[in-house]
């Protein structure tokens, strides 16, 4: 075998073979095929696209690079949730909890923040004390001992994935749906989790800004999961306008706790119901009900439990930027347009994100949102306030919310989005 034939293959449109992709990926692995190879196979695929079967077999070899994990000896089912990132998207900090209070266990991998899309570990770490790394057996005992941990995968899991995955985004390959796909469950099923739960993402905000891209993304996913035995399904859902009234790191952290202590925003409210009656689903609970233990305090109970087992402190107060500026609204009406892409580059220039990997951010920056599209505004009213630590940078923040939000005259109609445009399974 060797790689040059490989390349060619897929270069000439042709179908890689079971042993050419267990022998690229291993090789690459170790190191025995340059990142200029595997730069232009990974160009090759993203033009020419690969079939189901070839997309399983890349998948089964990035999963076979690493170690796979095993919950067999826990009590309850196991349940995860997989988003492929957005604005706002504090989604998992009050699914985990709930989940865990129905009777299942979560054992939710997550990362960290990338450009303009947030990242759940560095919401937690807002938390003072927090730990995103456990060990295995550390991960195990938590999950046990309060039904849900999220944390940062080890290195030992998909390690062809976590290679390939820093190439791509320097070669301009991410957007390979193929490699996307291979990527997020190749972790997933490495992980060991018995059934998953797939929100994609669709809108300004998302990666996928197309109902088509998502749609075939979410098919691609749903159908390696089946492959592979885990019970799998995804819904896709809007992602045109933030998530909450928050984006940045403690911000959100406060706004999930307000979901969990019965509150919080409608639509933060619905997407996270609506995902866990699809966890519960897929776990084999169909009796429990997750309205009824975000209302009996029940959700909120375990999220203490699973912040303390991890070194956190749930009565902790929270960072607060020192320095904060308000946008008005520049005429009285409709809001009629908030665009998520603006408010999280926003919210990553004032510091909440990263353009690293190694970069720091900044626990209290981000966008606070005093209103969402469909409400009327003032002219004047406050309609964002930006939060930071470092001031000279609202002049940046305030460029890419130039052109983010419109108000229409009194009267307009507006028709909002469902939070879930469709179902995959």
């Amino acid at each position: 075998m060797d790689v040059i034939s490989v390349i060619r293959t897929k270069r000439d449109r042709g179908e890689l073979s079971p042993e050419q992709i267990d022998w690229v990926i291993d090789a690459y692995t170790r190191g025995e095929v340059a990142d200029e190879q595997m730069s232009a196979l990974a160009m090759a695929i993203l033009l020419n696209g690969m079939n189901r079967a070839e997309i399983a077999r890349w998948t089964a070899a990035m999963i076979a690079s690493g170690e796979r994990m095993d919950f067999s000896a826990l009590s309850r089912p196991t349940a995860d949730k997989h988003s492929t990132g957005g604005v706002g998207d504090k989604i998992t900090l009050p699914l985990a909890p709930l989940v865990a209070a129905c009777g299942a266990a979560v054992p939710q991998l997550s990362g960290r923040g990338l450009g303009h899309t947030g990242g759940t570990l560095d919401k937690l770490e807002a938390i003072p004390g927090w730990r995103a790394l456990l060990s295995n057996a550390e991960m195990l005992d938590v999950l046990d001992s309060t039904g849900a941990v999220i944390c940062a995968a080890g290195d030992g899991l998909a390690p062809a994935d976590r290679k390939l995955y820093a190439l791509r985004d320097v070669t301009g390959t991410v957007e390979a749906i193929p490699l996307i796909a291979s990527s997020i469950m190749s972790k997933k099923i490495a992980e060991g989790t018995g059934s998953l739960v797939l929100d994609v993402k669709v809108g300004s905000g998302a990666f996928m800004k197309t109902v088509e891209d998502a749609r075939e993304l979410a098919a691609t996913m749903v159908g390696l999961g089946t492959d592979h035995g885990v019970r799998t399904v995804a819904l896709l859902t809007d992602m045109s306008t933030p998530l909450g009234r928050t984006a940045g790191n403690a911000l959100e952290v406060r706004e999930s706790v307000e979901v969990l202590a019965g509150g919080g925003p409608a639509d933060v409210v619905e997407l996270t119901l609506a995902l866990a009656r699809e966890m519960l689903d897929a776990a084999g609970l169909t009796d429990a009900d997750p309205a009824k233990a975000l209302a009996d305090g029940s959700a909120m109970d375990v999220w203490r439990r699973m912040i303390s087992a991890q070194g956190g402190d749930p009565d902790a107060k929270l960072p607060v930027a020192r320095e904060q500026h308000v946008v008005t609204a520049p005429a009285s009406g409709v809001l009629t347009r908030l665009d998520a892409y603006g408010v999280g580059v926003a919210a990553w220039r004032l510091g909440a994100g990263r353009a690293r990997k190694e970069d720091p951010v900044q626990a209290g920056a981000g966008v606070e949102l005093h209103a969402k599209p469909g409400e009327t505004v003032t002219a004047g009213q406050p309609l964002l306030t930006l939060h930071t630590d470092t001031p000279e940078k609202f002049d940046y923040a305030l460029q890419a919310l130039a052109d983010t939000y419109d108000v229409a005259p009194a009267g307009t109609a507006y028709e909002a989005t469902p939070v879930v445009r469709e179902r995959i399974a």
